[in-house]
């Protein structure tokens, strides 16, 4: 029987959800492919896939798709590696480049300029790259693991120099991407700073609209562009969240239903759970590749990702759609579906978390193997 093919987003943030299908024991399972979201997307609507991480939104512009249940990338409050940066402040910009990988949040971006910041701008998709994307408008979406790179390098300024508008801090190297590729080894990374404790906490769950959060603020030269322009940045899940006091769900995993088997489903639980109990050795890895600290990525994937579809961000993703829909960026909202969930339980967040006090990785290991074996019986 041939093996399902799996389309996955090359960021980061979709590594803990593969963690076990690459380096772990349901490794070789299936056939993986690594593309950005966009194509995800386009591979599975074209047949070229059965299973894929898909934008958020593709879920309405996709036929005939269900959601695989308790599996996303989503954020609480703050992510980090969703960013608008502008060269004037947001209320003033009248052009935006949106980052061509991107589907979810070039729609959010549209939300929030219709019903948050009551902007009309003029859109044009581009290469991720910032420099360019700036040279031609006043404002520019950047996604993943650039836009990731970028606040990094805004916290890396902060922490070297509090004030934001010194221009002394000398420019860091463009990278592939247009933005800094320097060296952020002496970065102070903390454990849990205030604002990730916020996303991270319940607090903000229901939390009525509030007014726009302030953007971060920085020189161009933080960046590594020319020139000592202040530039505003601003979070897109953070600016959600004020807008509709709810968390913002950014991609899940997608198939047909005669795919999404309960089996299917438990595999992928099972990829998260291992993915989640060794993030230590995946961000070491995930160091190396992306010239970044593990501190920061582990901090980044436990403090601004959440990797769930709890009952908040399925109200999020529910929310969303009806916003989409009623700027017809999406055909009219269709209710989320998803396919049946495991039969058997699964090693789940929730445990891991309450386990990591009596367990060490080899028996958690353990456990993993054995919830492999039973299913295989």
């Amino acid at each position: 029987m041939p093996k399902l093919r799996i389309s996955v987003v090359q960021y980061l943030n979709t590594a803990p959800l593969v963690w076990g299908f690459t380096h772990g024991l349901l490794a070789g399972k299936y056939d993986l492919s690594f593309t950005v979201p966009s194509q995800c997307a386009e591979q599975l609507r074209a047949g070229d896939v059965d299973i894929a991480i898909i934008p958020a939104i593709e879920y309405q512009r996709i036929d005939d798709l269900v959601i695989l249940p308790d599996l996303a990338i989503a954020s609480k409050r703050r992510v980090r590696s969703l960013l608008l940066i502008s060269k004037v402040p947001i209320a003033e910009a009248r052009s935006i480049a949106l980052d061509r990988s991107s589907r979810s949040t070039q729609a959010l971006t549209k939300i929030l300029c219709a019903h948050h910041w009551q902007i009309a701008p003029q859109f044009q998709e581009m290469a991720p790259d910032l420099a360019s994307m700036l040279a031609a408008n006043d404002a520019a979406l950047l996604i993943g693991d650039p836009a990731l790179r970028v606040s990094l390098a805004i916290e890396s300024a902060q922490s070297s120099n509090p004030t934001p508008s010194d221009q002394s801090a000398s420019p860091a190297r463009l990278g592939s991407a247009g933005v800094p590729a320097g060296d952020f080894s002496s970065m102070s990374v903390p454990s849990l700073s205030d604002r990730t404790a916020e996303n991270r906490s319940g607090s903000f769950r229901g939390a009525p609209q509030q007014s726009a959060a302030p953007p971060e603020i920085c020189t161009a030269a933080t960046l590594g562009l020319p020139g000592a322009e202040t530039l505003y940045v601003y979070d897109i899940v953070e600016q959600w969240r004020c807008m509709t006091g709810l968390s913002a769900v950014l991609a899940v995993w997608a198939a047909r239903p005669s795919v999404a088997t309960p089996d299917v489903v438990a595999d992928f639980h099972a990829s998260r759970a291992f993915g989640l109990l060794h993030l230590h050795e995946l961000c070491d890895a995930s160091s190396a590749d992306l010239r970044l600290p593990a501190p920061a990525l582990h901090s980044y994937l436990t403090d601004n990702i959440d990797f769930t579809l709890d009952p908040e961000n399925i109200s999020a993703l529910t929310r969303f759609f009806v916003e989409a829909s009623a700027l017809n960026l999406t055909p009219p909202a269709k209710p989320v579906l998803l396919a049946p969930g495991p039969k058997a339980s699964v090693l789940e967040p929730a445990a891991i978390t309450s386990m990591r006090g009596s367990l060490n990785g080899a028996a958690l290991d353990v456990l993993y193997a054995e919830r492999k074996r039973n299913r295989e019986l």
